[in-house]
């Protein structure tokens, strides 16, 4: 099956591609796109994959499904377009960053600076309808976001994962941690932030990992 994907992701994907579970998923999303809204765009379902390459990355960090919003949805986990209002949970990874790193938050939600540093922003789901968060579960993005964790963590050595709530924890339970730094808290959202996410410090906990590992440190 021919997929739209950043090259080095294609040759690591090829096998995950012409399996049953993902010709139906392929099958579902079209019929979706024909039906309904969906988000991101097509041309945005595998952004996160084609900003940051299988040999660049050097940070995962693991959100669920897309904003179900207009406009807000653009392929990377928490991350929206310029001019996009922030989501409550990106305003409150903004505030972990300026406690942690002392770096005042950003007038721009968009995160592409990240991905363009090493920092993969997968979403365990990769499409959503409009106003339905968690339309598209159970589908078959898991199972392929999944594979994807899997690869990393046996072909490369050194990632951080941040994981972040309970529904990643168990997403990440396949990471090799003797090899990986996995790093784990309660979700950002609002909801959660104050349980755990809050006071973390999980980006210098990153950036003094990579450093160790002579690896260049994100710039937040």
């Amino acid at each position: 099956m021919h997929v739209k994907i950043e090259q080095s992701w294609k040759e690591k994907l090829d096998k995950e591609f012409h399996k049953p579970y993902f010709h139906n998923l392929v099958d579902f999303i079209t019929t979706e796109f024909s039906e309904d809204r969906i988000f991101p765009k097509g041309p945005l379902i595998f952004n996160a994959f084609n900003q940051c390459g299988f040999y660049d990355v050097k940070v995962v960090i693991l959100g669920q499904d897309p904003y179900h919003g207009d406009g807000q949805a653009h392929g990377l986990s928490f991350s929206v377009p310029d001019g996009v209002k922030k989501p409550p949970s990106l305003q409150n990874i903004f505030k972990e960053i300026e406690y942690d790193l002392s770096i005042p938050p950003p007038d721009s939600g968009n995160l592409l600076r990240w991905a363009k540093q090493g920092v993969l922003l997968l979403n365990s789901i990769l499409t959503v309808k409009r106003g339905r968060p968690g339309s598209h579960q159970m589908k078959g993005w898991e199972v392929f976001t999944d594979a994807v964790i899997e690869l990393i963590s046996k072909e490369r050595e050194n990632i951080v994962f941040m994981l972040w709530g309970a529904y990643a924890y168990k997403k990440g339970l396949k990471i090799d941690k003797k090899k990986h730094l996995v790093i784990e808290s309660a979700h950002p959202s609002p909801f959660s932030a104050h349980k755990g996410f809050f006071r973390s410090k999980p980006f210098s906990k990153c950036n003094n990992y990579l450093a160790l590992h002579k690896k260049d440190k994100v710039d937040w």
